[in-house]
């Protein structure tokens, strides 16, 4: 796992959980229901953080008998916990204090307490989302940040980039909330804010919880990978056609290739051992995030009547 990752997760981790400390302070001082809300919100992801911490090293277990693959896969199952805590915890508790406060509105007391702490938090957060920023424009290289959000295989870089960006949104509301009830005099929009937060934070988790998922489940590799492994074994004397090239993430770091390549009937068997060595060499040489590849000896009319029957062979 890239230190790249770990950089990121600890440095929003420690930032949030100081942020979480000043904006409960401030909301003990001053009533706001928004303020709350942003407590919740930066101690939710203060759990998130740590959370990430304990998947990327638990996906660093070595392989054993129970797991033949590793644990790699263990951080995309955090990752989606960590959508669920959003959603439950954030969203659950800001929505549920947000309505509270507009049936029972609460005076706020010293306001500027609240705008002092929040410029803070614009501030601390506005550094975490920079270094998560930057790692994310590393790791995607030519791709749009949406396309490499899409196409990404290491959730834990876009899983903080989305907290944070989700953060500092919910800080400029809770300011704008907070100013409008102290210019008018009407609470209920600091309750009206404290809501608006936890539409934010249900759509954040929605939109991870969706992302994440198909990791979960089993995404292959990129297509520029699956179409190289395809043409270096197609480069291969003595390969004839490349039937199949299937392959699985089971883990940011950790690509299975699963292929079946037809051979020329004339070669000799102890020439289809070399070019299978051969050939598992260069892929991984290639590609060193591929660490487990399996080629199957296999003619095309096999493949062709397996999808034929639906069967396997």
């Amino acid at each position: 796992m890239s230190s790249g990752s770990r950089k990121v997760i600890i440095a929003a981790l420690f930032g949030n959980f100081f942020i979480a400390i000043t904006k409960f302070g401030a909301a003990l001082i001053t009533g706001s229901s928004a303020m709350v809300s942003e407590g919740i919100h930066s101690v939710v992801d203060t759990g998130n953080q740590a959370l990430l911490l304990y998947g990327l090293k638990r996906a660093q277990k070595p392989a054993d008998e129970n797991f033949p693959f590793g644990h790699g896969k263990e951080i995309y199952f955090w990752c989606f916990i960590v959508a669920i805590l959003i959603f439950a915890a954030g969203a659950g508790i800001s929505a549920y204090e947000g309505i509270h406060n507009l049936f029972y509105p609460r005076p706020l007391v010293k306001p500027s307490v609240n705008y002092i702490v929040l410029a803070f938090a614009m501030v601390f957060e506005g550094i975490a989302w920079m270094i998560a920023r930057r790692e994310l424009a590393r790791s995607k290289g030519d791709l749009g940040y949406f396309q490499a959000v899409r196409r990404g295989k290491n959730p834990s870089l876009f899983v903080v980039f989305f907290e944070d960006s989700a953060a500092m949104l919910g800080i400029i509301v809770a300011f704008t909330g907070i100013l409008l009830g102290h210019i008018t005099g009407k609470s209920y929009y600091d309750g009206a804010a404290s809501i608006v937060i936890a539409l934010i934070l249900a759509a954040t988790a929605i939109w991870l919880a969706y992302e994440t998922k198909s990791l979960l489940i089993g995404e292959s590799a990129k297509n520029e990978t699956v179409e190289n492994i395809r043409n270096l074994a197609r480069s291969f004397p003595g390969i004839q056609s490349v039937n199949e090239v299937l392959t699985l993430h089971m883990g940011p770091e950790f690509i299975l290739v699963n292929m079946s390549v037809d051979f020329d009937d004339k070669i000799p068997v102890g020439d289809v051992e070399r070019i299978l060595g051969e050939l598992d060499r260069e892929i991984k040489s290639a590609h060193p995030n591929v660490k487990r590849v399996f080629i199957e000896p296999e003619s095309a009319e096999k493949i062709i009547s397996r999808y034929d029957t639906g069967g396997t062979s």
